[in-house]
């Protein structure tokens, strides 16, 4: 992955699971997931207006908005049954809030495999993580002002 692509928020996520032992790094994902920002009014009893992520087996559903001066906010639904995929929704969500269009375009499409949980979650997992990075990242080009 290339460093000079990653945001500043989601390089600090990163260094914050790469800092743990590997054993440690699934409570910190679970922590992220009782983080999963709340949705805005506008999108409560919405679900049109979010889109599925397949590649999850968790109903996880994303929707980015992209304001006039170009800031994108991430938002996403996740069960709390399915902590790991809601914890991957929250870094995401987290990490893509505030940062501008061309910042999450440029986003590297193998930062789910950055931050150091290829070997204590399933491949399913991350692919379910990068399937929300990638949708995010159409959306954004979608919606973008410029």
């Amino acid at each position: 992955m290339t460093d000079a692509a990653l945001p500043e928020s989601l390089a600090a996520i990163r260094d914050e699971f790469l800092e743990l032992p590997e054993s440690d790094r699934l409570q910190l994902l679970l922590e992220y997931s009782q983080e999963l920002p709340a949705v805005p009014a506008e999108y409560e009893n919405h679900p049109e207006l979010y889109e599925r992520v397949a590649e999850c087996q968790s109903p996880v559903f994303i929707v980015v908005d992209v304001s006039d001066d170009d800031v994108v906010a991430m938002h996403a639904t996740a069960p709390a049954e399915a902590p790991t995929t809601r914890g991957f929704a929250s870094i995401l969500a987290q990490g893509i809030t505030g940062l501008t269009a061309d910042e999450v375009i440029a986003i590297p499409a193998d930062f789910p495999q950055s931050i150091g949980l290829t070997k204590v979650v399933s491949p399913l997992r991350i692919s379910g993580m990068t399937g929300m990075l990638m949708r995010a990242k159409r959306q954004v080009l979608a919606k973008r002002v410029g």
